[in-house]
């Protein structure tokens, strides 16, 4: 991913709420599996990560994008966004800038 489609995506996430949390259980596979699903129906998703949890967020969103086959888009302090290209063309929500 290049920096201007990083850009890109950080904008578009700006305006987006919150979809999961992550607490003090941090990740467990029915997590990964819900933010898999998720990513495959919007392919932009924000995470927050909890004051509960005893694990670093850029941590969690390292885990989290092998996992679930994401990148990273950001951390910023415990919100984590991540991005996931959906495969099949027409069914692609975001358009990224031409790289």
């Amino acid at each position: 991913m290049t920096s201007k489609q990083r850009a890109y995506l950080k904008s578009i996430s700006s305006t987006y709420e919150s979809i999961f949390q992550i607490g003090k259980e941090s990740i467990t596979p029915e997590l990964c599996e819900a933010i898999r699903q998720a990513l495959e129906a919007r392919e932009l998703i924000k995470i927050s990560v909890l004051k509960n949890c005893a694990d670093d967020p850029k941590d969690v969103s390292q885990l989290i994008a092998e996992r679930t086959g994401s990148e990273v888009v950001h951390v910023i302090g415990r919100k984590i966004v991540l991005y996931r290209q959906n495969p099949k063309k027409e069914d692609r929500k975001i358009e990224l800038p031409v790289k």
